[in-house]
């Protein structure tokens, strides 16, 4: 089976980040690619890179950069399917605002859907939600997933109500 999706991502020092959207990735079991393709240091592969993914049956591209986060605006520049930017704070970000900044602010044509700063996992449920527009089969895994998120919450609602102190109602 070819990948529906790819992350990408500038180096490796972002793959703390960038492999919560892979683990989720595995977990609904929709087939994904990773690679580190920089925007600055690479940008020739970067574009032919994104201008020959759909080609290959990517459907979703999830682009994961810090600093100047020019990497999901690159991409989108070329790709002509959904992109979603993962802003990263890194060693040479401001706190990532900058890299949020420069991901959500992409101009008139060429949009890039922004998840939060360090936010690889919604970016990875992102993905497969555009994905499963097309397909029943992982539908029903993302309705099981927020169902399970969802006795997560009442779980843990339980378990708090246990708790008893003194001035409590």
């Amino acid at each position: 089976m070819s990948p529906f999706i790819s992350i990408i991502m500038g180096s490796s020092s972002d793959m703390p980040v960038m492999q919560e959207a892979a683990q989720v990735l595995d977990e609904l079991q929709v087939p994904f690619e990773i690679n580190a393709l920089s925007a600055h240091r690479t940008p020739d592969l970067v574009a032919d890179f994104a201008k020959s993914a759909h080609q290959k049956g990517i459907k979703v591209i999830i682009a994961g950069a810090g600093g100047a986060a020019h990497l999901p605006g690159i991409i989108a520049a070329y790709f002509p399917l959904p992109v979603i930017g993962v802003p990263i704070k890194s060693s040479n970000s401001i706190e990532g605002i900058d890299s949020l900044l420069s991901i959500v602010q992409m101009p008139a044509g060429v949009p890039v859907a922004t998840v939060a700063v360090n936010g690889a996992r919604n970016a990875g449920i992102l993905a497969a939600q555009m994905i499963a527009t097309g397909d029943e089969k992982l539908q029903k895994r993302l309705v099981k997933y927020k169902e399970a998120l969802k006795n997560k919450v009442i779980k843990t609602n339980d378990e708090v109500k246990e708790k008893k102190f003194k001035f409590q109602y």
